[in-house]
């Protein structure tokens, strides 16, 4: 067992335990957090997605010594019920939420895009979003919800 330190949704937090163990696994079981779902266990779908360090990544195959001493972020220090995220209002607006499974990692997705790009383009939020699986077949909409989203951020 190793002590693995890291900044989650802005608080300093330890964890004493494997540190080869994935970081989803210590999302949801140690730390009791049910945003980052778990989906293929391979990085493959992105229901787990996350930020790292301003990167959205999949936690199901990160190992938790990875993010030691990083900023971790997952959706619920995205925004909350009463302050929602630009990104989360206009999910909520365009509908862009079925079952909602893959919300989260899809989420994390546009968050790290307009981190890194406040302005982008319709083909640069498709190929953000083009890691994460959706079968309710949403994409379209949540392509808008995306581009809404970085039109309220550059406005205010």
């Amino acid at each position: 067992m190793t002590i693995i330190r890291f900044r989650l949704n802005g608080v300093v937090t330890e964890v004493d335990t494997d540190p080869a163990r994935s970081l989803l696994d210590v999302l949801r079981g140690r730390l009791g957090l049910s945003g980052p779902h778990f989906g293929c266990g391979s990085g493959e779908c992105g229901v787990c997605r996350v930020i790292v360090a301003d990167q959205a990544i999949t936690s199901c195959d990160a190992p938790l010594w990875s993010v030691a001493d990083k900023e971790v972020m997952t959706i619920e220090g995205l925004g909350s019920a009463e302050s929602p995220h630009p990104l989360q209002r206009a999910f909520i607006a365009e509908q862009a939420l079925q079952c909602g499974y893959c919300v989260p990692g899809i989420l994390m997705s546009a968050a790290a895009l307009l981190m890194q790009n406040p302005k982008p383009t319709e083909v640069e939020v498709r190929a953000a979003l083009d890691r994460n699986l959706c079968r309710c077949g949403s994409h379209n909409r949540m392509v808008r919800a995306v581009l809404s989203a970085a039109r309220e951020m550059a406005a205010s």
